[in-house]
């Protein structure tokens, strides 16, 4: 048994997560995927809850928060770790994927406990160390590290597919481009989708709050996260529904996929996705070759990742396409650069293929 460990704070996170584990089910192997504030207590979580909120609202706020924040699992008492010991015990949980730094100290104390895994892998998302791994410190000698990006080797050593699914090809997409904040909203991406609807351009926008379908530009298709989630709550993908104008967000439809989340299926009809670049973002990216119009980043991580996606001629960042005048012939070569590297014979190494090779394969450090 494999235990898959994210964190709820970040769905740039807890996704790909979730689709490490759609993958390895589809290969016969037990997954779990384990949450972190799965394990905090009650009052703390709802701390987590309304900085949600006021980062979703205020992009500084994010910023300085995220340069700010403690450690969750400073906050796991011993009970739960009991606990989960236990429980990690009865389903035979031998090997742990890490996607959150959050995690180390908790395996740690676990270790304390009398726990004994055959096999720690930490997944790094982003292209350098996030600020949760930033905080954790060296992995422990031993640990298979993987990346998705790598900035130091302005490359993709891994991928995790999303989808088996071949990318839209580039004269069958409906034009239309996707606006989004990731899984927290954040960003300036509402603001840039004002702008280019009124170049002329059709938008799908993610909201996370039923009132920013209400000003949002005419012609905009709204699809709102179901504001009462958090991963936390349930295994499943993101829930996403369409509202449309005037409706009553009781009565939205929420839907998520089964095999990957919904919102990669807009992305793959899409044109560009308008985003800040987050390492979920890149991901989506490459496997639906869909442009990156690069907004402005949360951190040196996604400043890092911006980065290596221009070097990579997969993204333009925003002002970038502004100067060419927003043509959408402009993003063409990005598509046809990341259709090169999902589908060329040079793409990444699947990550479930690293994690049945032995150490030292071209995916590990």
């Amino acid at each position: 048994m494999i235990a898959i460990l994210t964190s709820g704070v970040a769905l740039g996170v807890h996704v790909p997560g979730l689709l490490l584990a759609s993958r390895l089910g589809e290969r016969g192997a037990e997954a779990v995927v384990e949450v972190i504030e799965r394990l905090l207590p009650d009052d703390r979580l709802r701390m987590i809850e309304a900085s949600r909120s006021l980062f979703h609202r205020d992009f500084r706020a994010a910023r300085a928060g995220q340069r700010l924040a403690t450690d969750p699992a400073r906050a796991v008492d011993d009970a739960a770790l009991v606990a989960l010991h236990r429980r990690w015990t009865g389903l035979g949980v031998r090997r742990v994927v890490v996607f959150s730094g959050f995690w180390l100290g908790v395996l740690d104390r676990l270790s304390v406990l009398g726990l004994r895994l055959s096999e720690v892998t930490i997944c790094h998302v982003d292209s350098v160390e996030s600020p949760s791994f930033r905080r954790a410190g060296p992995a422990a000698a031993g640990t298979q590290v993987v990346r998705l990006a790598s900035a130091a080797g302005g490359d993709l050593p891994c991928t995790i597919p999303v989808t088996h699914r071949p990318p839209v090809p580039w004269d069958e997409r409906d034009g239309r481009l996707l606006a989004h904040g990731g899984g927290w909203g954040m960003g300036t991406y509402r603001q840039r989708a004002a702008d280019l609807s009124a170049e002329g351009h059709a938008l799908d926008l993610v909201v996370h709050e039923p009132q920013e379908a209400e000003s949002a530009p005419a012609g905009t298709r709204a699809y709102l996260m179901d504001p009462s989630w958090h991963p936390w709550h349930d295994d499943g993908y993101p829930p996403l529904g369409l509202l449309a104008p005037g409706q009553d967000p009781g009565a939205v439809e929420f839907r998520r996929g089964t095999a990957h989340h919904s919102s990669f299926d807009l992305a793959r009809e899409a044109t560009a996705m308008v985003s800040k670049p987050g390492g979920g973002t890149l991901l989506d990216s490459l496997w639906s070759a869909t442009p990156l119009v690069l907004l402005e980043p949360s951190g040196q991580h996604e400043e890092h990742n911006a980065r290596l996606w221009c070097d990579l001629g997969f993204g333009v960042r925003y002002e970038q396409w502004r100067d060419a005048g927003f043509d959408p012939e402009y993003l063409r070569p990005r598509h046809e650069a990341l259709l090169a590297a999902v589908a060329g014979p040079a793409r990444p190494l699947d990550v479930v293929e690293a994690l049945c090779a032995r150490k030292g394969s071209s995916c590990t450090r």
